[in-house]
C-alpha cells in the first residue's frame, strides 16, 4: 500500500502520484489516467470515449497506479512534499500568534512556502 494513502482519500493521492511521476508513463497511459483521476471520468466514459471495453481501460488504470506507486516506494517524493507541506503549514500556525519581529518574518516564510506547494 502507498506511504500516505491512508491519510487521503485514493483519488487524491492519485492526483498527486500523477503530478509528481505521471510524465514517466507514456502518451496513451498518461491520457486515459488524467481523465480518469483529473478529469474524474467514469472507467465507462472512458471505455466509450475511446471505444474500448471498460475492462481494459480498468485495467491499464490499474497498471498506471502500480508503475506510479512503485515510482514513488522508489523515490518518495510524494511523501516528502506531504511532509514539508504538513511542517510549514506547522510553522504558520505556530507563529501566527507571536509578537516579535523574528517569528513573524518566520510567519510570512511559512506562508510563502506554504503558497509555493
Amino acid at each position: 500500500m502507498p506511504i500516505m494513502a491512508n491519510v487521503m482519500d485514493d483519488r487524491i493521492y492519485q492526483g498527486y502520484l500523477f503530478d509528481f511521476y505521471g510524465e514517466l508513463l507514456n502518451e496513451h497511459r498518461r491520457e486515459i489516467y488524467e481523465e480518469y483521476v483529473n478529469e474524474d471520468l467514469s472507467l465507462n466514459e472512458i471505455a466509450e470515449e475511446r471505444g474500448v471495453s471498460r475492462q481494459s481501460v480498468f485495467d491499464l488504470v490499474k497498471r498506471c497506479n502500480a508503475a506510479l506507486s512503485g515510482y514513488e516506494e522508489k523515490l518518495g517524493l510524494v511523501h516528502r512534499f506531504l511532509s514539508v507541506k504538513e511542517q510549514a503549514g506547522e510553522i504558520e500556525k505556530l507563529s501566527a500568534a507571536a509578537d516579535s519581529a523574528d517569528m513573524k518574518r518566520i510567519h510570512t516564510l511559512a506562508k510563502d512556502i506554504l503558497r509555493e506547494l
